[in-house]
């Protein structure tokens, strides 16, 4: 019996610190509990049946509202309660802001075999974001990746990887993406739309991206972070290489999934180490 529920970041973690209250249909404040370490409310205490309203607030989140119906037994379920950071609706303050490359990271996903994934990421790439002041949807987004730091756990694949089979680094050192535009997708939901140079060959690419908020760091600055993600096709970028197996599988998938966390400082440079 009582209250079950998980409190969450829209990217996943666990809200620590969160706060939930029940009130019945009369206003009247029935149950107050903290969740744990893990996000997660257990509470013992017996509600009486009926419908009830669930908030959740913690520091620095906007408060989540919910109804739940406690059945005969006494129990509500909240389920997944995910929070959005202060002002997480609204694209960041106008201005500059740098990627900051110690908190971001550039990965990408690709089918093995048929059966599995492989991981990889960059290790060494920077950029800028421009929020535009008046209308957000003429923001700019410029990045720059090293393709010489494919880093996927393991030297002879990477070695490959840099090869004239894959990204040919020698010829190609850089990966650069440039925004050509964004439009509104949601409520917190953003298409980026730009062109990504990859294997010397220029596309059109739209990034799937979704703002996660913004607040202070440690060191007096303002932070702001983004998820964003896309799918690209070896082939688009005259990468073609691949061994079939006798099953016909291929090794290596032919589409990429790449998958971007993105930590932005406001500014036109990262503070001083």
């Amino acid at each position: 019996m009582g209250l079950t529920a998980r409190i969450r970041t829209r990217d996943g973690w666990a809200v620590s610190h969160a706060v939930v209250t029940v009130t019945d249909m009369t206003g009247t404040q029935v149950l107050r509990a903290e969740a744990d370490a893990e996000g997660a409310v257990r509470d013992t205490t017996h509600l009486a049946p009926g419908a009830y309203t669930v908030i959740v607030t913690a520091v620095g989140y906007a408060p989540a509202a919910s109804s739940a119906i406690v059945t005969a037994s006494g129990r509500a379920e909240a389920g997944t309660v995910t929070l959005a950071r202060q002002g997480g609706t609204e694209l960041p303050p106008p201005g500059p802001w740098t990627i900051d490359p110690a908190h971001s990271s550039v990965a990408a996903v690709a089918q093995h075999l048929g059966i599995s994934s492989v991981h990889g990421r960059f290790t060494d790439f920077a950029g800028t974001v421009e929020i535009a002041p008046d209308d957000v949807t003429k923001s700019r987004v410029e990045a720059v990746i090293q393709a010489a730091s494919i880093d996927t756990g393991n030297g002879m694949r990477d070695t490959h990887l840099r090869s004239a089979d894959f990204l040919d680094v020698e010829r190609h050192p850089e990966i650069t993406f440039r925004s050509t535009g964004v439009t509104q997708a949601g409520t917190d939901r953003w298409t980026v739309h730009g062109e990504l140079g990859l294997h010397g060959v220029v596309r059109p690419v739209d990034l799937d991206l979704s703002y996660l908020g913004t607040g202070a760091d440690p060191w007096g600055g303002t932070r702001a972070a983004f998820r964003a993600t896309t799918e690209l096709r070896r082939e688009d970028f005259a990468m073609n290489y691949n061994q079939v197996l006798q099953a016909g599988i291929a090794a290596i998938g032919t589409t990429l999934r790449v998958e971007l966390d993105i930590q932005a400082v406001q500014g036109e440079s990262l503070p001083a180490a």
